[in-house]
């Protein structure tokens, strides 16, 4: 079920704390910065709360021995940001990676198949880290799901320099007939000689997954707290999890089903493999033991779960965007063993590949699997704009939980967005999110401060963190692939 927050009144809320500030006396002066907006919303006034605190840095007055408490003022969560541009002159940034090995440097993947390195000054390297676009597939210029879709860092990079791409490869030899394209999991070290370029030649193929479409490719891949790799693969594509490549769901009232069906093959799921051990990897002792074909897979019933990422902090919870096809987009947290829930549902809704569009066509469908294991509802969904009734966007991108400090009362907010409202035009979104008393976390659009109406006014094709667990969102605005528009932004406070 939707929920957003009604938009804050503030001059309600600037009139109240006036109020409250001079019946207690103290004088407190702070600097609002202009900003170049001229239409609604309105320049964001930092929202503050009496806090009744009993010690304070200045003398304190007391009366018959009595000491009187000096309120203070504490910060209250508005949903307005800033941009700052650090790279621009991309074509398609879909990933950032930050090691933990102190440079504070950024590792931008561009699509196109380029790695470029931001340096802790904020300065783009001219000369990329790594270039692999002779060993991927020719990209549609004006849109495609597949390239360099991912990249990775081992948690011991500062002694052993190995990272991980997830890109798009011709299909291989021995391929089924007629399939797109092979994905390509593979190691890399970085130079010997220079901490700001990789080896290329030192290329390990750990994993590959033949890919019937173009389509669905999913590539966020990413380090657990555990030390393990997670990688998620979509659906294999087409529309409505069926066609060629594509397996038979147990779910008789729909047809297909790879995200459903885990023994014949591992599309529609995320894998956790231990890249530490075993010829390529190794499996995890205490991996579910969802398929016998298939031990890598940890989770499963997605779509084309585009971008995820771990929470830094807290309980290590793993956010998953995935891609709704026709009605639905949803963020789930996704647990070992979890079914997701993709074709039987589309968000928290029964979904009809027989009539896809219309979102009365199955007003029943199973909350379990054949196992008997529940079928997971999403924390976040949002309808999509093809839904009759309207929407918020065309696909969901999945993010990353806020824990920096830029932004202090955003802690533990998880922050994603849409690639845009319309395919043709760009117009890309950012929502914020927080838990709720119940499953289903409330959600808000973020306005930018700093852009015309509070809007992106591009493409969002990701959302990055750094190790200090700052921010960024990667747009361009472009529709494919291609040109120079692509840029890197950093979230500061406005």
């Amino acid at each position: 079920m939707l929920k957003i927050k009604p938009d804050f009144n503030f001059t309600s809320i600037f009139i109240l704390i006036s109020l409250l500030l001079s019946s207690c006396s103290p004088q407190v002066g702070e600097d609002v910065a202009e900003t170049t907006i001229t239409e609604s919303p309105p320049t964001p006034v930092q929202t503050t709360q009496l806090a009744t605190t009993t010690h304070d840095s200045s003398p304190s007055s007391e009366t018959n021995g009595t000491s009187t408490a000096t309120p203070t003022l504490a910060p209250v969560f508005e949903p307005w940001i800033q941009l700052k541009g650090i790279a621009s002159g991309l074509a398609a940034p879909v990933a950032l990676a930050a090691p933990d090995d102190n440079s504070g440097r950024l590792f931008v993947a561009d699509q196109i198949g380029l790695v470029y390195i931001i340096d802790n000054q904020d300065v783009l390297l001219e000369t990329p880290f790594i270039d692999i676009r002779t060993r991927m597939v020719a990209l549609n210029s004006n849109y495609d799901e597949r390239g360099l879709l991912g990249m990775a860092f081992h948690p011991n990079f500062i002694e052993n320099g190995r990272f991980f791409l997830y890109y798009s490869a011709p299909l291989r030899t021995n391929g089924p007939s007629g399939w797109d394209h092979t994905s390509n999991l593979s190691e890399f070290s970085v130079s010997l000689n220079d901490p700001n370029r990789a080896d290329p030649d030192s290329e390990r193929i750990i994993l590959q997954v033949d890919q019937p479409q173009g389509n669905h490719n999913s590539g966020a891949i990413t380090f657990g707290p555990d030390g393990f790799l997670y990688v998620p693969l979509g659906d294999g594509g087409s529309g409505s999890d069926i066609g060629p490549g594509h397996a038979q769901d147990w779910y008789a009232e729909n047809a297909g089903g790879n995200g459903q069906d885990v023994e014949e093959n591992m599309h529609g799921s995320i894998l956790r493999i231990d890249i530490d051990n075993g010829n390529p990897y190794a499996i995890p002792g205490d991996n579910p033991k969802i398929s016998q074909n298939f031990p890598e897979i940890w989770a499963y019933g997605f779509r084309n779960p585009y971008r995820m990422a771990f929470d830094p902090a807290g309980e290590g919870e793993l956010f998953v965007g995935d891609a709704g096809q026709e009605l639905w987009e949803e963020v789930s947290i996704v647990e070992s063993g979890g079914n997701y829930g993709w074709n039987v549902r589309e968000g928290t809704h029964c979904f009809s590949t027989a009539n896809p569009s219309d979102p009365d066509a199955l007003r029943d469908c199973p909350s379990e699997d054949p196992e008997g294991d529940p079928i997971i509802d999403p924390i976040i969904e949002f309808p999509n704009i093809k839904h009759p009734d309207g929407g918020l966007g065309t696909t969901i991108v999945g993010g990353v939980v806020y824990r920096g400090d830029q932004l202090p009362t955003w802690d533990g907010r998880y922050i994603f967005g849409q690639w845009s409202r319309r395919f043709r035009s760009p117009q890309g979104g950012l929502f914020v999110a927080a838990r709720s008393e119940t499953n289903t976390w409330d959600f808000e659009a973020i306005k930018i401060v700093d852009r015309e109406d509070g809007e992106l006014g591009e493409y969002l094709l990701a959302l990055g963190q750094d190790s200090l667990g700052e921010v960024y969102v990667l747009t361009n605005r472009s529709s494919g692939p291609s040109g120079t528009t692509g840029s890197v932004y950093r979230i500061i406070a406005p």
